[in-house]
């Protein structure tokens, strides 16, 4: 893997499209952050550490970067000053891949007050030590980086982007709304997610009447347990939980 990534030739100064990303054989990394100064170092530690970067300076662009180069992490400021906020965006990364996210921010910690961090892998307070930023780079690619092209739950497997769903290998027909809710529930497999998580990634509402989310959810469940036992989960007070029968 090393030695594959130093196959990659990086010119300093020189513009990187999407569509270089797709070598299979790096780590790809999307940092989204305003300050020029702060992006062009923190894509230069990137790459200097074998990894495929590329800053964008607002989230204007994100889908396309995203579908075009399926980035592995994404760095995400949580307050970006103008365009879309760090919410918005972080609901487009988790609609659109499985990518891990570092939000960071000027806060000490991540609250609901600070657009995208609450719901982020992990989150980095400004300014950073460059040694501790590529170290939680580093910790969030090891414990995404097994993520598969599938999650295969019981008789159930579901791919990246939803569009295809089985059920002991017989196709299982979802709305597109229930397809998106059953990525998110299978990006954390046997792990509660909360209806807010739910209504922030799929609708992209924050504070929205989470009853959506229950009668979207009660249909999932009737669509897939025509095809076998339940496999989604009611937490009482949680939320909802991808798992074993």
């Amino acid at each position: 893997m090393r030695g594959a990534t130093r196959s990659v030739r990086f010119v300093p100064g020189q513009a990187y499209s999407p569509a270089r990303w797709k070598t299979g054989q790096v780590s790809r990394v999307l940092v989204v952050e305003p300050s020029d100064a702060v992006r062009t170092s923190v894509v230069s530690a990137l790459r200097s550490q074998g990894h495929l970067a590329m800053g964008l300076p607002d989230g204007s662009a994100l889908e396309r970067a995203i579908i075009a180069g399926r980035p592995d992490l994404v760095v995400l400021d949580a307050e970006l000053p103008r365009n879309r906020d760090g919410l918005d965006l972080l609901t487009v990364v988790r609609r659109t891949c499985w990518a891990g996210v570092l939000a960071t921010s000027v806060r000490d910690e991540p609250t609901d007050r600070t657009p995208g961090s609450a719901h982020a892998d992990d989150h980095l307070r400004k300014p950073f030590a460059m040694v501790e930023f590529l170290s939680r780079c580093e910790a969030i690619l090891r414990r995404t980086g097994s993520r598969s092209a599938t999650v295969t739950v019981a008789d159930l497997t579901v791919s990246e982007d939803g569009a295809s769903v089985r059920r002991h290998g017989v196709p299982v027909d979802l709305t597109l709304t229930e397809r998106r809710l059953l990525v998110q529930l299978a990006r954390h497999p046997e792990t509660v997610v909360s209806k807010g998580q739910l209504l922030a990634a799929v609708w992209g509402y924050d504070g929205y009447d989470e009853n959506i989310v229950e009668v979207h959810i009660s249909s999932l469940r009737r669509r897939l347990e025509a095809h076998g036992p339940r496999v989604i989960h009611t937490v009482r007070g949680q939320g909802y939980r991808l798992g074993e029968p």
